[in-house]
């Protein structure tokens, strides 16, 4: 019944590891050396050079176009098919390949890192350049903070078998991870761990409690890598912060996600003074449950709705074109055009990787969507979610590829931003049922308590941790501390005695990876920044879209901040914009508290 749809990947290549991707790739890692040693060799940008210079800018991002579809198509085949051993090894060659490119960006940094405020400001004035001035001097303050070109080298060399090897083998530990499934009726079931998370969304507490508990047994055993691997990770990223000269470990992922720590501030600030609004919201789940309180293990926990059935592919597909449909024409037109391309692999089978996401081909200017359809509501919603991020990247297309690169705390936004229309357009339904509608603000409620209480914990804890890790190794007892301490803090009188989890860190792979420093808080603002932009939807109506495009189409050319001042006037540096969005979820608690009533009795 529930079925699904296998993308079209021939747009990238006819075939893997046909004559067609072997010259592909072959061509690539040519211009990957030659371009190596050109900025290797160019030295220091001058009044001189700077013709030369400027060609290699040009050059570079033509390269990137190609390394993103050679990229994206072996993450494509690899997320689809985990167990094939030759895609296996075409995904660590990618990361090599990768690798490699990088170098060519620290060179590219290192010409413009000592070059004249004279000279660096004629570079930028080039006639091919001058549209991209904001991205070269983001590189030129990048590259204040970078050590010596060798030393850049040998850093991005030792991060494949060192930095990065501990996310590799955090990975592979986790993949053969599994656990005792106490069941209700008695039984003892070995599961995987990859499962561990869909059992504590099971409807029964018992079912919750049991992966819950029998979960952390698991990650008991393995406690000690984990905290080896998290102390690697964190070790190496402080060290290499102090020899490029970053005065704070937040300052990186400031500098990545492209936000002020003013706007940070400003975020966090408001979840505080909104903090009774966000106790309401975990108050009504836990009554809705049947509790006074929450486990770590209730938060994502469904309602027991009677009369919910699951959804056939056929059916995700029409309430997302309904709603789509009714409140934005254009993101519907591209929605179907995406099915009819093939962009979209949601068919449920074996040997397919966990979990969502979209990727896509700079250099042909298509997306991919990539999920396994089991059936659900959430399942609905996460084709929503990622045919958002393709719609996003569709209104990037023709722009030159320094400018289609946004950062975290954007890329949320488009997403976001659909999966909140297609919400909407179920509790303004008149077809809808009593049980769909309270289904839908059940996960309006779970967001809130997502991103408003389970996200701050993770921002919290990795904070505490490097500021500890500073000093010395963390131990693993402290690394239990730390975590219960940041969720007894958030949730407040919320938490059930001993509802917290200390083997979070352990169990959430984010903390693990290296590529990106704290990988949590733009999720937080990419969730209010987009419940932000619906509620200016709503008093604006139609006239908002253009703007709402704009704003899309800027996301990969300015700082998150001014991107959102420029195409729509928001002040995001100033706690009333997030207090906004986060207080928009109270009209949501009330309906959810009316239909709770009404439907569960």
């Amino acid at each position: 019944m529930v079925k699904g749809i296998v993308w079209d990947l021939t747009s990238y290549f006819n075939a893997f590891n046909s004559p067609e991707m072997k010259s592909f790739k072959s061509e690539m890692n040519g211009l990957i050396s030659k371009m190596q040693s050109a900025t290797g060799s160019m030295g220091t940008l001058d009044a001189k050079n700077q013709a030369e210079w400027e060609q290699l800018f040009i050059d570079y991002e033509q390269l990137t176009k190609k390394i993103s579809h050679y990229g994206s198509y072996v993450g494509c085949l690899h997320a689809a098919d985990a167990n094939n051993e030759d895609y296996a090894r075409e995904s660590a060659e990618a990361d090599s390949i990768s690798a490699e490119f990088s170098k060519i960006d620290t060179n590219l940094k290192m010409g413009l890192k000592k070059a004249s405020d004279q000279d660096f400001s004629s570079f930028c004035k080039r006639e091919k350049l001058a549209d991209i001035t904001f991205h070269l001097t983001e590189l030129r303050t990048d590259a204040q903070k970078t050590m010596s070109s060798e030393l850049e080298n040998l850093a991005t060399d030792l991060s494949v078998d060192g930095f990065s090897s501990w996310d590799r083998l955090y990975n592979a530990i986790v993949g053969k991870l599994g656990f005792d499934m106490h069941w209700p009726d008695g039984r003892i079931e070995k599961i995987p761990m990859a499962q561990c998370r869909s059992l504590m969304q099971d409807s029964d507490r018992k079912v919750r409690q049991a992966a819950f508990e029998h979960g952390n047994h698991a990650w008991e055993k393995v406690e000690d890598v984990c905290a080896a691997a998290l102390n690697a990770i964190s070790g190496t990223r402080l060290l290499l912060n102090k020899h490029r000269g970053f005065d704070h470990f937040l300052d990186v992922s400031l500098l990545q996600s492209r936000i002020s720590r003013k706007t940070l501030d400003a975020m966090f600030q408001a979840i505080a003074e909104c903090r009774p609004l966000i106790q309401k919201l975990g108050k009504a789940k836990a009554k809705a449950l049947g509790q006074e309180k929450l486990a770590w293990y209730d938060c994502e926990a469904p309602l027991a709705i009677p009369s919910l059935n699951r959804y056939s592919w056929e059916e995700c597909v029409g309430m997302n074109e309904k709603a789509f449909s009714r409140a934005y024409p254009e993101l519907c037109t591209f929605f179907k055009s995406a099915l009819e391309k093939k962009w979209v692999e949601s068919e449920p089978r074996p040997g397919k990787r966990p979990g969502a996401f979209c990727t896509g081909s700079l250099l042909t200017e298509e997306s991919r969507v990539f999920m396994s359809y089991a059936g659900s509501l959430s399942d609905v919603s996460t084709l929503a979610h990622e045919i958002g991020h393709a719609f996003h990247s569709s209104q990037l297309n023709g722009l030159r590829p320094f400018k289609q690169g946004y950062p975290m705390t954007l890329a949320e936004s488009a997403s976001t931003f659909a999966e909140i229309l297609l919400a909407e357009g179920i509790l303004t339904d008149p077809e809808a049922s009593d049980a769909q509608k309270l289904n839908v603000l059940t996960g309006s409620i779970n967001h809130g308590i997502a991103f408003l209480i389970d996200i701050p914990i993770r921002f919290n804890f990795e904070k505490a941790f490097h500021e500890e890790r500073m000093r010395g190794e963390v131990s693993v007892s402290r690394f239990k501390a730390l975590m219960t301490e940041a969720m007894q803090n958030q949730f407040g009188e919320l938490l059930e005695e001993n509802g917290a989890n200390p083997f979070f860190w352990a169990s959430k792979m984010h903390f693990y990876i290296t590529g990106v420093s704290f990988y949590n808080y733009p999720y937080t603002f990419g969730y209010l920044l987009s419940r932000g932009l619906f509620e200016m939807f709503k008093r604006e109506g139609s006239d908002f879209l253009p703007k709402y495009q704009n704003f899309l189409r800027l996301s990969g050319s300015d700082m998150a901040q001014s991107v959102a001042q420029k195409a729509l006037g928001a002040d995001l540096e100033n706690t009333d914009f997030w207090k906004r969005a986060i207080m928009g979820h109270e009209p949501e608690l009330v309906q959810f508290e009316e239909l709770s009533k009404k439907v569960l009795g």
